[in-house]
């Protein structure tokens, strides 16, 4: 079972994973939702990889860091968390409700849409 990681809760996670490298958010929106809201990377590396392209990508991604998936509410992410979970990746998570609980949970000027 995918954990499931509230941004608000986020820190708390990366902090419970220290010692396995610098923590990944792996946002797997499309290039157009990118463009109309994004996160800021802090205590974290932001990586942009829409979920269509992560199976042929998969190799660009260490399967010993933490890795938060997101998107936009939080299915896609939660897919690919499932994904990589099947396929090595130890610590991995789920941003429940997206980038959407994002903007309200943690950051405002984050947009909504």
């Amino acid at each position: 079972m995918i954990e499931q990681v509230r941004p608000s809760e986020l820190a708390a996670w990366f902090t419970a994973a220290a010692g396995q490298g610098l923590p990944v958010v792996l946002d797997v929106r499309e290039a157009v939702e990118l463009q109309t809201a994004s996160v800021t990377a802090d205590g974290f590396e932001l990586v942009a990889m829409p979920m269509s392209t992560v199976p042929a990508r998969l190799a660009e991604l260490d399967p010993a860091r933490p890795m938060a998936c997101l998107c936009h509410h939080g299915m896609r992410s939660q897919r690919v968390a499932a994904f990589l979970a099947g396929n090595g990746f130890a610590h991995v998570a789920n941003i429940a409700g997206g980038i959407d609980a994002w903007s309200r949970e943690l950051d405002p000027s984050v947009p909504s849409y």
